[in-house]
């Protein structure tokens, strides 16, 4: 396209400083500028800038009478549930996977770039026995809990795998994935996607080149989730399978309870559209959001919208009033996502103030120390308030929850803390099991011999554990790769 038409594009909507160095650029890489250019709708670039900008300048509403806990009759806790009634959800769930019914949807478009790694964090090693990825072990409990519903039920269903990544993370997990055989899953049960991006803006409104003749772009966050199930023919693929419950979730989360049968019997159970796992608050100051009603809807409301009043309200058993920390796990029906993709333009844009890199008037590409620009995004949990019937189930920190953020120096969220998190889980497992273990022993339980602790008393009853670290295998991988062991 010609400079004049791009100019007559541009102009109309104030951008035109996107072919400032147009003069200077080869005809290669005026061919990239344009066509960036040409698959934007700048009407809408500017009218994103405008609404995100205007939900920034809200300020949450803090009058304490209109945060609400979440009600009882829409909560409850695996910890204080009996052993019956876990049953009962449990063998819901495993009856919903045998049937075919239930998929994953995977968030991870991460570049893993607090930790340092360069690609994408479902590839990363924490440094366990098995030297497993984050991917791996998923993948791995999908295997474990479709063989369980099989032994339970008599009939194989398969889980679908829908792994959600971004522009940069697309390529390398696919690969990843095909170099490792799937991790025995079938391939047709695993539908990549690709979330889409937002332009990044000065704070002037303008968007911002990376290069002379490429417009600066990211992710469009975890809540990106719901315009790309429609733009990449996910909820076609959803409903072409007859999948009615979707268990959505981050790669970071090690402990993960990938597909949970007692989750999504839950859900069922309650005819839920929507839902949330939840634990409980450590103290009224964590930094993690909490899920609750405000002006009765339910929402994520960040520990930084809270006045030190909520935060610390408790109720007369001494629990926080407001405890219910959201940890990016969540159910929703394919009924209710494929009423959400029709207007989730409608949803929140979250705006983060950020370092970002630049051409500058000279022409040469700038790194910032500083913010310079915004980078706008969406929350997946932002659909909450649009749910009919939303519930909470609280599982146990110890047993579902431990995050991948950071490098290991920042000594929280990080490669140790999560290798440590599973370790500490399993030798509980063999415990529990009948076997002696003492805290100093590693030992690491493969997900496809035990998918919550079930399957280990035959190989751990009065068994005491010395050696470390250890690899306790599935008789698969036992035959395949050697008897258990140290590694």
């Amino acid at each position: 396209m010609s400079y004049e038409n791009l100019l007559s594009i541009l102009s109309a909507h104030g951008q035109e400083q996107l072919i400032k160095y147009w003069p200077e650029l080869s005809e290669n890489e005026r061919e990239q500028l344009s066509s960036e250019i040409l698959n934007l709708d700048f009407g809408e670039v500017n009218e994103i800038f405008r609404r995100a900008n205007e939900t920034s300048k809200v300020i949450f509403d803090k009058l304490d009478n209109d945060l609400k806990p979440i009600p009882q009759t829409h909560y409850e806790s695996v910890p204080n549930l009996n052993v019956e009634k876990i049953e009962e959800y449990e063998n819901t769930g495993l009856k919903e996977i045998s049937e075919g019914r239930v998929g994953v949807l995977l968030l991870a478009g991460g570049q893993a770039t607090r930790l340092g790694f360069g690609h994408p964090k479902g590839m990363y090693d924490v440094g366990l026995p098995s030297r497993k990825t984050l991917f791996q072990i998923q993948g791995e409990r999908i295997r474990r809990i479709q063989n369980m519903a099989t032994e339970k039920y008599g009939k194989e269903g398969k889980i679908t795998w829908y792994i959600m990544t971004s522009e940069h993370t697309m390529g390398p997990t696919a690969e990843f994935f095909k170099s490792h055989s799937y991790f025995g899953l079938n391939k047709d049960d695993i539908v990549f996607f690709k979330q889409g991006t937002f332009p990044c803006y000065d704070f002037n409104g303008k968007v911002i080149l990376a290069k002379k003749y490429h417009i600066n772009s990211a992710p469009d966050g975890n809540g990106g989730l719901y315009r790309a199930l429609k733009a990449e023919g996910v909820l076609e693929d959803i409903a072409g399978r007859g999948i009615k419950h979707l268990h959505a979730h981050s790669v970071d989360n090690i402990l993960i309870k990938v597909a949970d049968p007692v989750f999504i019997g839950y859900c069922s159970s309650k005819n839920a559209d929507c839902a949330a796992k939840v634990v409980s608050k450590s103290s009224p100051s964590e930094a993690v959001g909490v899920v609750c009603r405000v002006n009765g809807h339910y929402k994520v409301v960040e520990y930084s919208e809270l006045t030190d009043e909520a935060a610390e309200s408790r109720e007369p058993d001494g629990r926080l009033t407001f405890s219910a920390g959201n940890i990016c796990n969540h159910y929703f029906s394919s009924e209710f996502l494929a009423k959400i993709c029709n207007y989730e333009s409608k949803l929140k844009l979250h705006v983060a103030k950020k370092k970002i890199p630049y051409v500058d008037a000279n022409g040469v590409c700038q790194k910032p120390a500083e913010s310079n620009g915004i980078k706008i995004e969406k929350f997946i949990f932002d659909v909450f308030e649009f749910a009919e019937n939303f519930i909470c189930l609280e599982v146990a920190r110890d047993v579902e929850f431990s995050a991948l953020k950071n490098a290991d120096s920042a000594k929280k969220d990080c490669p140790s803390t999560a290798r440590e998190d599973l370790l500490r889980l399993h030798r509980k497992y063999i415990r529990q099991a009948g076997g002696e273990i003492t805290d100093d022993v590693d030992i690491e339980i493969s997900p496809l011999l035990s998918y919550g602790g079930e399957n280990i008393e035959e190989l751990v009853k009065n068994e005491v554990f010395t050696i470390s670290p250890f690899h306790l295998k599935s008789y698969e991988e036992a035959a395949t790769n050697g008897v258990n062991g140290k590694h």
